[in-house]
C-alpha cells in the first residue's frame, strides 16, 4: 500500500503563535494517524519558481490515512488557529509504491 503525505508550503507571520496554537494543538491528532515529519522547515535552495518561507512534508502511513488526519474534527481546530497566523499551500498526496 503506497504511503500518503502532506506536502505543505507556508509563510507564518506570528512564529510564537504558530507552534503555541497550531504546532501544539495538532500534534496528538497528527501521532494517532501514524505521521512521521520528513521534512520541517530545513535549509533549501529554490532553483526553479518560487516558493513560500517553510516547506513541511509529512508521511503518513497510507493515503486514507492523510486524509482521515486532514479531515479529522481535532485537526481541524488546530487548523483553524492556523490559518490566523500562516498562509500557504497544502497538497495531500498518495506516494510512490513502485
Amino acid at each position: 500500500m503506497a504511503k500518503g503525505y502532506w506536502v505543505v508550503h507556508v509563510d507564518v507571520t506570528d512564529q510564537d503563535s504558530y507552534v503555541a496554537g497550531y504546532i501544539t494543538s495538532a500534534k496528538d491528532t497528527l501521532v494517532a494517524y501514524g505521521a512521521v515529519f520528513k521534512v520541517r522547515a530545513g535549509t533549501r535552495t529554490v532553483v526553479e519558481g518560487a516558493a513560500r518561507a517553510r516547506t513541511v512534508v509529512i508521511e503518513f502511513p497510507s493515503y486514507q490515512a492523510a486524509l482521515d488526519c486532514y479531515n479529522d474534527p481535532e485537526y481541524q481546530k488546530a487548523k483553524a488557529k492556523r490559518d490566523l497566523v500562516a498562509t500557504g499551500n497544502f497538497v495531500i498526496v498518495e506516494g510512490y509504491d513502485g
